[in-house]
């Protein structure tokens, strides 16, 4: 996938185990990272699970004029059955206002987060995915 921000962008490969990065459109060096300490507050490789478990905890569903919006307010404990390190890296939270939105294709597009913490300023997260194509095969890269 490509990550982007104000600051770069970035192409990233997930693996079970590791994620890889690099500055995108180069053939530059992949960073290597522990999958564990890469991944954040959301569950990037087990989205539609994600959505799923929204589904289940009483999820409100809006059908909008763009995409279906599935939203639902989540805990730690939630999460934990989706992703176990995620709910991990969230250990500190409070509550977790999730919403994603799907396309008339089925795929998640959009996910949104608003994590709540009883003592910290809360802190949104926003993950936007376009421009599928069909899938490739990726091999990790060659240590060097």
């Amino acid at each position: 996938m490509t990550d982007t921000t104000e600051e770069y962008t970035e192409d990233v490969v997930y693996t079970p185990r590791t994620v890889y990065r690099r500055a995108s459109g180069t053939q530059g060096v992949w960073q290597e990272f522990p999958a564990a300490a890469a991944k954040g507050g959301i569950p990037t490789d087990r989205l539609p699970q994600y959505v799923r478990l929204m589904l289940g905890h009483r999820a409100s569903v809006h059908r909008g004029s763009e995409a279906l919006r599935v939203s639902a307010h989540l805990d730690r404990k939630d999460i934990e059955s989706v992703d176990r390190t995620v709910a991990r890296n969230l250990r500190t939270a409070s509550a977790i206002d999730a919403e994603a939105w799907i396309n008339d294709e089925g795929r998640v597009v959009r996910l949104h987060q608003k994590i709540h913490f009883a003592s910290d300023p809360d802190i949104e997260a926003t993950l936007t995915l376009t421009d599928f194509k069909d899938p490739m095969p990726v091999n990790a890269p060659a240590a060097s």
